[in-house]
């Protein structure tokens, strides 16, 4: 069996084992509904608190903030479409950035055609939100800012700290689609003055279907899946307690390891995008080359298709993506590509890997020459790479 070298750390992670060890009583000895009222509840029910106050404090928040969801994207929909909902009395304009996740754009799509006004920022080369242009943005109907912390595309970290400042001076709330900065990148919510934050258990080696929505107390929420009183009645449905418990345990290991896995990622990052960056000519780093995810690296290639790339990778156990997963049945080239300004010839040549703490610099030297032989054979298939050759001749 050919060696796997797994590169795709932003769409999902491997479970580690303690995380899978920690789950396991609770879906067949510590079983009880944690909502009931006898004594064989209670282990779970303290299994859930304990979890809640170890993603508090991670975040720097109160524990009666967090409230566990079903993952990332229902709690971007949750945080958007009810804070629409409980402020529109105040106004109807939302700003956000053209560079967001889907669960971001879509909500917001939905909420134009329910007579919601949306503002979607521009973004520098290196994806950076223009803080001028937000400013600029601001009205006085606008209710919600919602800026990704870190892209899951091209990495880039943006200036969460001046958005939130900006949008406290302004009284208007201000909304993080956290999913890839949480557990890889420190977060305070009140240093950021952020109201509302999303992250999603999956991206940092904890189980899928499980994320949280931490909403500031006194942000004025309303239900967004009802039925029973679960989760302070904001959240109905019962408690995903294997899903809590391996949130909360991933957390716990994420934020004991982060500065040293960020600095093995980082270093491996780096080395990454200098060989291939002196090795393969017409290539382009996308993103802002410093102020990135530790473990992000996204190429362009010329003349080249990312899909056939992706396969021929994949026949030599090398896993990576060409954007985000949650868009890998669309032809269509990366939106945030092409907010960043690349040409759609261009977008279509790109390659995402994001690596883990548990790859080594023997794994990036096999990438860089796989995708250099890769690279140079797509090219030499290529008449548009024939023709700029002569050109160049």
């Amino acid at each position: 069996m050919k060696k796997i070298i797994y590169l795709d750390n932003a769409a999902t992670t491997r479970t580690k084992p303690e995380v899978v060890e920690a789950m396991l009583p609770y879906f067949t000895e510590h079983y009880g509904n944690p909502s009931s009222v006898y004594d064989f509840s209670g282990p779970a029910k303290e299994a859930v608190r304990e979890a809640r106050q170890l993603i508090a404090d991670a975040i720097g928040a109160q524990a009666r903030e967090i409230y566990f969801t079903g993952g990332g994207t229902e709690a971007d929909n949750w945080a958007i479409k009810a804070a629409a909902d409980a402020y529109k009395e105040k106004g109807n304009h939302i700003i956000t950035s053209k560079i967001e996740h889907h669960a971001v754009l879509h909500t917001c799509e939905y909420l134009e055609k329910h007579g919601f006004e949306v503002t979607y920022l521009d973004v520098d080369e290196n994806g950076v939100v223009k803080l001028e242009e937000l400013k600029k943005a601001i009205r006085p109907e606008t209710i919600l800012i919602s800026i990704m912390f870190a892209n899951n595309e091209i990495g880039t970290i943006q200036p969460i700290g001046e958005i939130g400042k900006i949008a406290k001076e302004h009284g208007i709330l201000f909304h993080t689609d956290a999913v890839q900065a949480f557990g890889h990148l420190p977060i305070d919510v009140n240093d950021l003055s952020i109201d509302m934050m999303s992250a999603s258990g999956h991206k940092i080696n904890g189980p899928k279907g499980i994320g949280f929505l931490y909403i500031r107390t006194g942000v004025k929420i309303r239900s967004f899946i009802h039925g029973g009183a679960q989760e302070r009645k904001r959240r109905a449905g019962t408690e995903n307690v294997v899903g809590i418990v391996g949130f909360g345990k991933a957390v716990q290991l994420a934020m004991a390891t982060m500065e040293e896995r960020a600095c093995h990622e980082r270093e491996l990052r780096d080395y990454l995008m200098e060989r291939i960056m002196e090795e393969i000519p017409y290539t382009r780093i996308n993103g802002d080359r410093i102020n990135r995810l530790p473990n992000n690296a996204n190429f362009a290639f010329q003349f080249i298709e990312g899909e056939s790339l992706l396969i021929m990778l994949d026949s030599k156990g090398i896993c990576g993506s060409s954007g985000s997963a949650c868009t890998s049945g669309s032809l269509d080239p990366s939106h945030v590509l092409l907010a960043i300004g690349l040409p759609h010839e261009i977008a279509h040549g790109s390659l995402r890997l994001t690596m883990s703490e548990e790859n080594t610099k023997e794994d990036m030297d096999f990438v860089v020459e796989s995708i250099k032989g890769i690279v140079e054979r797509l090219r030499n298939m290529s008449p548009l790479y024939e023709d700029f050759m002569k050109k160049s001749q």
